[in-house]
C-alpha cells in the first residue's frame, strides 16, 4: 500500500521560515491531488491549509496562509512540498498531507489516506 510521509518540520521563530515535505510512494502524485492539514492540538478539529491538484497544478490556500505560504509538487520525486514563510506562532500544529479531491476554490480529503504528520512550533 502507499504511503505517505511527512518532514520538515521543527522549531523557528516568528518570522522565519520551514519547507515541509510530503513523501508519497507508489507514484501516485500522477492521479492524486495532495493537500496539507494542521492540527493545533490532539482532540482540535484538523484545518485545512493547501491543496495542488494533480491535473490542473491549480493551488487553493486558506486565508490564514495565503501570501505566506506555497504548495508545490515534483511528481519526478513524487513529493510535494509546503514552503512556509513569515511564520507566526498561530502556526503552530501538526502538518498533516492527504489525498484530496483539489479546485481553485475548495478542497476536501478523500480516501482516508494521510501521512502520520510533522511538528512545527512557531515561538514568539
Amino acid at each position: 500500500q502507499a504511503q505517505l510521509v511527512e518532514s520538515g518540520g521543527g522549531l523557528v521563530q516568528a518570522g522565519g521560515s520551514l519547507r515541509l515535505s510530503c513523501a508519497a510512494s507508489g507514484g501516485i502524485l500522477s492521479i492524486i491531488s495532495m493537500g496539507w492539514y494542521r492540527q493545533e492540538a490532539p482532540g482540535k478539529e484538523r484545518e485545512k491549509v493547501s491543496c495542488i491538484s494533480s491535473s490542473s497544478g491549480r493551488t487553493y490556500y486558506e486565508a490564514s496562509v495565503k501570501g505566506r505560504f506555497t504548495i508545490a509538487d515534483d511528481k519526478a520525486k513524487n513529493t510535494v512540498y509546503l514552503e512556509m514563510n513569515s511564520l507566526k506562532p498561530e502556526d503552530t500544529a501538526v502538518y498533516y498531507c492527504a489525498a484530496v479531491y483539489c479546485t481553485g476554490l475548495y478542497f476536501t480529503e478523500v480516501y482516508d489516506y494521510w501521512g502520520q504528520g510533522t511538528q512545527v512550533t512557531v515561538s514568539s
